[in-house]
């Protein structure tokens, strides 16, 4: 029978073949290993939510101001020698969340006790 509006089924789009067409949670998604990069990106992601939190807590601006700055600087970099676009997205997430700290830790004290 002949499709009257020229639409085309493609299932191995909605039900993968093999385990291997399967979605994967990499941060190498073009299959070469970026290690120096990838560490970097989780470091930014772990300084944005330390930062993040401590600036929660009012007595906690020390560590938001310093943590916050870090990430800030080291998201940079990592934004910059990045790979793959996995790493670029831990990055600006990462950064916005150092930013945010940071700006909330100077905000209620700033570096110094």
């Amino acid at each position: 029978m002949a499709n009257p509006w020229g639409v085309i089924a493609v299932p191995h789009i909605l039900h993968p073949s093999s385990e291997s067409d399967r979605f994967k949670l990499t941060l190498n998604s073009d299959g070469r290993a970026h290690p120096v990069e990838n560490t970097l990106a989780v470091t930014t992601l772990v300084c944005g939510a330390v930062a993040l939190v401590a600036a929660l807590v009012m007595s906690s601006h020390v560590i938001a101001s310093w943590v916050g700055t870090f990430g800030f600087g080291t998201g940079f970099y990592s934004q910059y020698v990045s790979a793959t676009t996995a790493q670029r997205s831990l990055n600006i997430i990462g950064l916005v969340a150092s930013f945010v700290g940071l700006a909330l830790g100077i905000a209620r004290g700033g570096y110094l006790p």
